[in-house]
């Protein structure tokens, strides 16, 4: 498919996705407005990532340190940019140098990298961080994310030890053919009613990220604040060959 008409579909395939969003809302009551929808865009180039910038979405998502680094800085400074996934601690600090416009971590799943990414911030002189805590909702050996019966104490630790960073919320990915979606969504939910008590914070303080290409309606009517929304907007992913998790 020729560049233009990949580009094109890309932005037909945006406003379709916020027409579902803000459907999904109206059904449990609540507003568009409350969902952020973070286009994910690992193995895209940087012009489709810029035609969809110029349709005017601001928020984008990526997986993958290296690429990051490299496509960050060719696109605008007001995009939202957020990490989503494990961050390895020992590239935090290069991602917050070479993407000052970071605005949020959807990955911090244990005290280390919290503590990297708190250490990275102030190196930097950069503004306080924005992260959410990754939950492991499915059980799975191969997910990152903290169990659910740890996960206060590690809000804890962000909201208390770690002065750079901003605790927004909790994030979960779910098994990669959906079948444990209602339940993964629940498990998060009922992290945010134990975070919220223990800490008395408002529900409303303590953001959900969850869902993505397959499930985000129901994630939303299930109460989610961000959907990560990869292929649906960009198409089908694209690795090269052997390429490995960065």
């Amino acid at each position: 498919m020729a560049a233009q008409a990949v580009e094109g579909a890309a932005v037909t395939a945006l406003r379709s996705v916020f027409h579902r969003v803000r459907q999904a809302a109206e059904r449990s009551g609540r507003h568009a407005d409350d969902v952020r929808v973070v286009a994910v865009s690992k193995t895209k180039p940087v012009s489709l990532i810029r035609h969809v910038y110029d349709a005017g979405h601001r928020c984008f998502g990526e997986n993958y340190v290296q690429e990051f680094i490299e496509k960050a800085p060719q696109l605008p400074k007001d995009i939202e940019w957020h990490f989503i996934g494990h961050l390895q601690s020992n590239k935090a600090k290069s991602l917050l140098a070479a993407v000052p416009n970071l605005s949020m971590v959807q990955g911090v799943d244990n005290e280390k990298i919290a503590n990297h990414l708190d250490r990275a911030v102030s190196s930097v002189g950069r503004k306080p961080l924005a992260v959410m805590v990754q939950v492991n909702t499915s059980g799975e050996i191969s997910k990152s994310g903290i169990e659910p019966t740890s996960c206060v104490e590690l809000v804890k630790h962000v909201k208390f030890s770690c002065p750079n960073l901003v605790f927004s919320g909790l994030m979960t990915i779910g098994m990669p053919d959906y079948t444990s979606t209602p339940e993964n969504f629940r498990t998060l939910s009922r992290c945010r009613v134990e975070i919220c008590k223990e800490l008395g914070m408002p529900e409303n303080q303590c953001e959900l990220s969850m869902g993505m290409s397959g499930d985000f309606e129901l994630a939303i009517e299930m109460g989610s604040t961000n959907v990560r929304i990869g292929s649906t907007i960009f198409g089908p992913r694209e690795y090269p060959k052997k390429q490995q998790p960065q």
